[in-house]
């Protein structure tokens, strides 16, 4: 292998460092016109990609457009074919049934007209009939007839037993004008050839008690016996007083129901009767529980946005009494139990917080410092 002597060696060298600045400025414009073809090569590629994506985004639309449109021609057919057999089914329904309406009109019309030719205007037919309503007239009648007599024999039996008793009442509460054999009685006259009948009557009955008597009450009507009696025996003298007219009396008065309503209206007690004596002492305890129970801190906590580190944390006002802590319960969570502790030392936190929550709703820039 040839080597080459070192003044040639030297030379190149030599010569090489003279072009190195003119090289420099060579490499840096072939580096920048690369640089620009480069953004120029990336952005033609850009769109071809998307022009070609975009070409065959949109044929696959259209198949898919293609395939839809088929399935909804197959489908829609499908549904106007199901459709129109369903039509063609019910007009057939109903056709039948009008045929079949049609057909029961003529062989009822059929029927009815020979039923009435038959029966209803037929002359031996309808004498025949008139005969039967006349022989049932007259069976009706005459049994109507029997069931009045029968009712006129139970009635007048009714009427002549009552009288009877009416009678027989009357002997006995009339027997005192029995006939004696020193003295005859009214019904025994001695002008008569025979007695009365009543006379007869007076010696079958025997006479009534003091029990059986009637007794007669206040507004007229009859007891029937002593024993259903529940009054006082008297005798109504006077009748009773008509009722007396309501009218309204003359003069300048009020009516009736407005005098009862102010006479006994409720009773309204004034302010000083009906509240309490302890109203504001009552008044102030509840405003300060609500007060308690609805506290807002009037500085909100914002550990992100507005939070200082140099800032002294202000707890809550019923935290700072000096007498004792808020009654939760019969113990509290806020006591400290130090009979309960583990050691005496307090808890330390065992990692540390997380500095890239310091700078967060911050804005940034560019280079990465917060503004």
């Amino acid at each position: 292998m040839e080597t080459r002597p070192d003044s040639w060696d030297m030379a190149t060298l030599e010569k090489l460092r003279s072009r190195l600045a003119h090289l420099k400025v060579e490499y840096f414009l072939e580096s920048r016109i690369a640089e620009d073809n480069r953004l120029k090569e990336y952005k033609a590629a850009v769109t071809i990609q998307s022009r070609f994506r975009g070409f065959k985004v949109r044929a696959y639309l259209r198949y898919l457009n293609g395939m839809v449109t088929i399935i909804q021609k197959w489908w829609r057919g499908y549904q106007a074919r199901k459709s129109f057999r369903s039509k063609v089914k019910t007009a057939h329904f109903i056709m039948k049934m009008n045929f079949y309406n049609e057909m029961a009109v003529r062989i009822q019309k059929r029927w009815r007209g020979y039923y009435v030719r038959k029966y209803v205007h037929s002359y031996y037919a309808l004498k025949n009939y008139l005969e039967g309503v006349a022989i049932k007239n007259e069976i009706v009648r005459k049994e109507l007839d029997e069931f009045a007599d029968m009712k006129a024999e139970e009635k007048a039996k009714k009427d002549s037993e009552a009288e009877e008793r009416k009678k027989d009442y009357r002997a006995r509460k009339m027997h005192y004008l029995l006939s004696t054999e020193q003295a005859a009685g009214i019904y025994n006259s001695p002008y008569r050839p025979y007695p009365d009948e009543m006379e007869f009557r007076l010696q079958r009955a025997r006479p009534l008690s003091h029990k059986e008597r009637p007794v007669i009450k206040d507004d007229g009507s009859v007891l029937a016996n002593w024993s259903d009696c529940r009054v006082r025996f008297s005798f109504p003298t006077t009748q009773p007083l008509p009722p007396i007219g309501k009218k309204k009396p003359q003069g300048p008065f009020r009516e009736t129901a407005e005098v009862l309503q102010q006479r006994y209206k409720p009773l309204e007690p004034t302010l000083r009767v009906a509240t309490s004596i302890n109203s504001v002492d009552e008044t102030r305890e509840e405003l300060r529980r609500q007060e308690w129970s609805k506290y807002i801190h009037d500085n909100m906590f914002a550990p992100f946005s507005s939070y200082n580190k140099n800032q002294i944390y202000e707890p809550s006002i019923h935290t700072l009494t000096d007498y004792k802590s808020a009654p939760y319960g019969t113990q509290h969570f806020r006591d400290k139990q130090t009979a309960k502790w583990i050691s005496n030392k307090d808890f330390q936190t065992v990692f540390t917080s997380f500095p890239v929550f310091e700078k967060f709703g911050q804005t940034y820039s560019k280079a990465g410092n917060v503004v």
